[in-house]
């Protein structure tokens, strides 16, 4: 694999809390910070109006491999993630078969390791086969090579009360995290978008936002009785965040993530029954989407997460009622939100790099990443252009193998200029290097 000189001395980068500094990067931490720097034989990068944040972490990444590498495989999958800045991502366990072993979460991660683009770790299923009426084998993955500490049966909701009881009691002996998908199931039977104004005019079945609220209101009541670890993932209704809200009100463990699509896309983009639009949880409206954002820059959603799911286009080239939900989004997330967030005044770039690398890094209990940049620190980073003009997304320029980004099209600012891995260049130039 060639791999770009792993001594690099880039100059004058500003960090997220503004301060402009240079940054030697040697065996794979940052060796040195301060200005007028010099090392001999290191390669030297202009860093020059690009801010240095520490490498993205997504805590919710579908890479597909094994079973679906017709969509993608840990190798696309994580040479996409480097392309948007992300030195880590959280593999979700709706695999073929499922990750519910240690064999199999194991393997993920040997291939991630094999891949080299960035970081994987493994999510292990809460349920066998994410069935929904068996505990999988929580501790052998635990105690595996991979190190599993967050499970989930996203795709599907662990609806059984007590089964979630379960799950939560026993992830706490190991300091584990459940990440649930809250959806009710009996009140989203055959449901195509969000209940609404535009699902009624469009005659498709509602998905309403109680039944998502329901369940993160049980499992934040749940988690604070057993007094283990909840993760609510990709919330979609200003609802959610108010029931969030409150939990944390109350000191329980309970963090919750969002997605770029949820901070950006409303549900009146189904008018055109285009199925790239079709997501699980479903877009939403204005007013939701305005929750959705408060909720992020107050910290009460801790932090933004891709849920990259990508499909073959057979998949999505379909009637909307028969297309596979969900959307890609590795590659654009940073730029996405720089839009949603930085350029509404919501999130400076300090705020960018908690929500997008610190707090994702501790949810996932992934050491070596989400720390900012600074001396003796791991050379995890991104160099980040916030002032390149604003470019239409072109999905068939992605690394991933599918094309089902909502975002085609839509002009979106910034640009990833650099990615480092351990003080190793992934990224260089906005190019994968491998």
């Amino acid at each position: 694999m060639n791999r770009a000189a792993d001594t690099w001395l880039i100059r004058k980068a500003t960090l997220p809390s503004g301060q402009s500094t240079d940054l030697l990067l040697h065996d794979g931490v940052i060796a040195e910070t301060g200005t007028r720097l010099a090392a001999a034989g290191a390669q030297v990068l202009d860093a020059d109006g690009l801010i240095a944040l520490p490498g993205l972490v997504d805590l919710h990444t579908h890479l597909r491999e094994p079973g679906r590498e017709d969509a993608e495989t840990i190798g696309t999958g994580t040479r996409a993630a480097a392309l948007g800045g992300y030195t880590a991502v959280h593999a979700m366990a709706n695999t073929e078969p499922v990750a519910d072993t240690a064999g199999v979460v194991e393997q993920v991660w040997r291939l991630g390791r094999e891949a080299g683009h960035c970081d994987v770790q493994p999510v292990g299923a809460v349920t066998l086969g994410l069935g929904g009426t068996r505990l999988a084998e929580l501790g052998a993955m635990a105690d595996s090579a991979a190190r599993v500490r967050v499970f989930s049966d996203d795709g599907h909701c662990v609806s059984d009360p007590l089964l979630m009881r379960r799950a939560l009691e026993y992830v706490k002996a190991f300091d584990g995290v459940i990440a649930q998908h809250a959806q009710e199931p009996r009140l989203t039977e055959g449901a195509q978008m969000n209940e609404g104004a535009v699902s009624g005019r469009l005659g498709l079945a509602g998905w309403p936002a109680v039944a998502e609220e329901a369940i993160i209101a049980r499992d934040c009541l749940l988690a604070a009785h057993v007094g283990s670890a909840l993760h609510v993932c990709h919330v979609s209704t200003a609802g959610s965040v108010e029931i969030i809200r409150w939990a944390k009100s109350k000191g329980w463990r309970v963090t919750a993530e969002v997605t770029p699509h949820h901070l950006l896309l409303t549900d009146e983009l189904a008018e055109s029954y285009d199925p790239i639009y079709k997501v699980n949880p479903p877009l939403r409206t204005a007013t939701d989407i305005e929750g959705l954002r408060a909720g992020l820059a107050d910290g009460t959603i801790d932090c933004v997460a891709t849920d990259h799911a990508p499909h073959p286009s057979e998949a999505k080239d379909t009637e909307w009622a028969d297309a596979a939900f969900g959307m890609t989004g590795l590659e654009v997330a940073l730029r996405a939100v720089q839009q949603a967030m930085v350029e509404t005044g919501l999130l400076d770039w300090a705020g960018v790099a908690d929500r997008m690398s610190v707090r994702p890094a501790a949810i996932g209990r992934l050491g070596g990443h989400g720390i900012l940049p600074a001396a003796g620190g791991p050379a995890n980073l991104t160099l980040y252009d916030p002032a390149a003009a604003p470019e239409p997304v072109d999905p068939a320029a992605h690394a991933s193998k599918s094309r089902n980004s909502p975002f085609r099209g839509v002009a979106l600012p910034g640009h990833v200029v650099a990615t480092f891995l351990r003080g190793t260049a992934t990224v260089l130039d906005g190019k994968a290097t491998s």
